[in-house]
């Protein structure tokens, strides 16, 4: 987990965290805890958030969630780390943890027909296929540095490299880093949760000028 505040005196609250793993899921809670945020805003769409409401917040039951090839290869290659859980545990249990203190939360990403749109503007054919290509290369061969944070950036910057993918990532941070800075308008301190490999692209989009 990685943290930062950031705006006028601390208002937003950056925490990053490794997607998936159980472990991260404490420490987060303590750093919300030590924040106490009024709001809190997660990077994912509208339709993810109130997917995890309905389906794991609320829910007596968990339904069984389908991967991806690149989502099943990364998560074999982080659970040498130790636990990993689908969806992302972190943003599960933050959830829980707003509900019960009734602090309110918000999407922070574009919703799915906005991230379509970007996808479709950044990620030419040619980008595809070759991210595919770099996404099969690191299930076969997966990355193994000695601590689940530096696997993720490990992960993300194999599949990711590529000129369009990089503008992409720029281009949904942006957004982000935009919704955030407007929640924090409207709250006096505000807890953004991110996956750990968009810290440092957020946080630099939040820092620079509206």
């Amino acid at each position: 987990m990685i943290t930062a505040r950031l705006g006028a005196g601390g208002g937003l609250f950056l925490v990053g965290s490794v997607r998936g793993l159980t472990s991260e899921v404490a420490p987060v809670l303590a750093a919300l805890e030590g924040y106490a945020p009024a709001a809190l805003g997660f990077g994912v769409s509208a339709e993810e958030l109130r997917g995890l409401l309905e389906y794991f917040v609320v829910a007596d039951g968990e339904p069984v969630v389908p991967l991806t090839t690149n989502e099943l290869n990364e998560v074999r290659g982080l659970v040498r780390f130790g636990e990993v859980r689908v969806p992302n545990p972190v943003f599960v249990e933050a959830l829980r943890w707003g509900q019960r203190r009734s602090v309110p939360a918000a999407a922070l990403d574009p919703t799915e027909e906005g991230s379509a749109e970007l996808f479709a503007e950044h990620i030419g054919y040619v980008e595809l296929v070759r991210r595919t290509v770099r996404e099969r290369r690191a299930g076969r061969d997966p990355p193994t540095p000695p601590t689940p944070d530096a696997f993720a950036l490990e992960w993300e910057r194999r599949v990711a490299r590529g000129r369009g993918s990089r503008s992409l990532a720029r281009a949904r941070d942006g957004h982000l880093a935009h919704e955030a800075r407007s929640l924090a308008s409207r709250y006096p301190r505000v807890a953004v949760l991110i996956d750990r490999e968009r810290f440092d692209g957020v946080r630099t989009e939040i820092a620079a000028p509206a």
